[in-house]
């Protein structure tokens, strides 16, 4: 018999998963169409894969709704080795289990962790019962998992499936699924639960999941499938930032170090990253009266291509002065079509007619901010890249004006709220508290960390300890 290839994702947290469908030894594999997006509300994951890749199975493992980390792993354990689907099992999910054991044609249920609700059939503590074959499956499967329960993973795994956890529902998000995804082009696709949305959209995030450029540290979503630990500066200029201060291989050795020791402290991977000032506020009005003087792109370029190299992801930062937005970002359109840099606006350097830096502060309207993100997004679009990161620092309440007129709708753009207050520790959590409150939809938070003006600094750990968890960090 040929091999029968599928892919399958898998959703949990989300509620949303793809997968795709299966031979597995102890049972007939249900045919498959080519992508396919399947939910059922209360009905649990487990209980979806196990639908979709088993036809039969005279065994399976069931276990308590909540039991410890050991008992757990035995578990998965178990059924892995025998290839046979595990259910975890709660009040509101006993009677999903028990339709499922009986379609299968379950005999007998092997209990790990404690005792579990009347399933309808004999439940055992004797786990010889479910001795196996452990030969590994010819057939062929991928399976695409995003953050499902270790009983759907394992009930995944024991079908001889290849797994991948995702942080969020949708092929995008993670460098593992992208790969499986392109080796595997002609592979069927099955998304578990609702938050992969349709069919179209599903199949669309297949697409640009096989043919966009991924991001530094895999996938092509900033995230949540990793966290960004970044030098903010401008090159030359050690007055503005620590980016400035050594040249870019010490730049890049010196924020690797440092996003090192995030990653000891992060559920999800830590990238280095760059955030350079590339207009910078002046005091003086300048030859164009605008209060800003901008970087010449030749004159980023190294470091641009340089971290590409190394790994690191870049921020473009703006401080326009008089100017907006929009008109100088154009004028980095050329950077921001690499896949690794994405766009900073700092308000606080965006002026009023007649008003000066270091007098007032600046501002900027939603309307600006949402031309500038729609010039982005597009760009990204038509130029068939990664999602972006729009990074938008705020300290003070007015610099965004109402913020939910801000339009975070756009696919293209992970839209950032960054917190760029300073001082010490209760000053900077006080600033952090106002900042979190009425944000956007679809936004994440960003933190800044100040060598000089922070009194202590924030440890990396301390940082991790904020709530909500900061997913973009800087230090100036």
């Amino acid at each position: 018999m040929s091999a029968l290839v599928v892919g399958i994702l898998v959703l949990s947290l989300v509620a949303a998963s793809a997968m795709v469908a299966v031979v597995t030894r102890p049972v007939s594999v249900l045919p498959a169409a080519s992508v396919e997006t399947i939910a059922e509300p209360g009905v649990p994951d487990a209980v979806l894969v196990s639908r979709t890749l088993f036809g039969a199975s005279p065994t399976a493992v069931v276990v308590p709704e909540r039991t410890d980390a050991a008992s757990s792993a035995a578990a998965v354990e178990l059924t892995n080795r025998n290839r046979v689907p595990m259910f975890r099992v709660a009040p509101t999910t006993v009677g999903a289990v028990a339709d499922e054991l009986r379609r299968l044609g379950v005999q007998q249920a092997v209990r790990i962790g404690g005792e579990v609700p009347d399933l309808g059939v004999p439940v055992t503590d004797d786990t010889g019962v479910v001795a196996g074959d452990a030969a590994p499956n010819g057939e062929g499967t991928v399976v695409l998992l995003s953050q499902a329960g270790d009983d759907a993973v394992a009930t995944a795994q024991a079908s001889g499936a290849e797994t991948v956890s995702m942080p969020a529902p949708d092929p995008r998000v993670s460098g593992e699924a992208v790969r499986l995804l392109k080796e595997q082009p002609d592979a069927p696709v099955r998304a578990i639960g609702p938050g992969f949305g349709d069919r179209a959209q599903l199949v669309r995030r297949i697409e640009l999941a096989r043919t966009v450029p991924e991001l530094p540290g895999g996938g092509q979503l900033m995230f949540p499938g990793r966290r960004v630990v970044a030098l903010y500066g401008s090159p030359g200029a050690p007055e503005l930032g620590p980016l400035g201060r050594q040249s870019i291989p010490a730049s890049i050795a010196r924020i690797k170090a440092l996003a090192a020791r995030y990653d000891k402290l992060s559920p999800v991977p830590v990238v280095p990253g760059f955030e350079i000032i590339v207009s910078v506020a002046s005091a003086d009005p300048g030859p164009g009266g605008n209060y800003t003087s901008v970087l010449d792109v030749a004159a980023i370029r190294p470091w641009v291509d340089a971290a590409r190299k190394a790994g690191v992801y870049v921020t473009l930062d703006l401080q326009p002065g008089r100017t907006d937005f929009l008109t100088q970002a154009k004028m980095f359109r050329a950077l921001l079509l690499e896949p690794h840099v994405g766009l900073a606006l700092d308000p606080e350097w965006r002026l009023k007619p007649n008003q000066v830096h270091l007098t007032q502060i600046g501002s900027v309207e939603p309307a600006e901010v949402n031309r500038t993100s729609s010039w982005l997004a597009d760009l990204v679009a038509r130029n068939n890249l990664p999602q972006k990161a729009l990074v938008l620092h705020q300290f003070d309440a007015d610099m965004l004006g109402d913020r939910l007129k801000i339009d975070t709708s756009r696919d293209e753009l992970a839209f950032v709220i960054h917190a760029d207050g300073h001082g010490v520790p209760h000053v900077k959590m006080s600033t952090w508290n106002r900042i979190v409150q009425g944000l956007p939809p679809r936004t994440w938070l960003g933190w800044k960390n100040f060598f000089t003006e922070d009194k202590p600094m924030f440890s990396p750990k301390r940082t991790m300890d904020v709530q909500p968890h900061p997913w973009f960090i800087s230090y100036q």
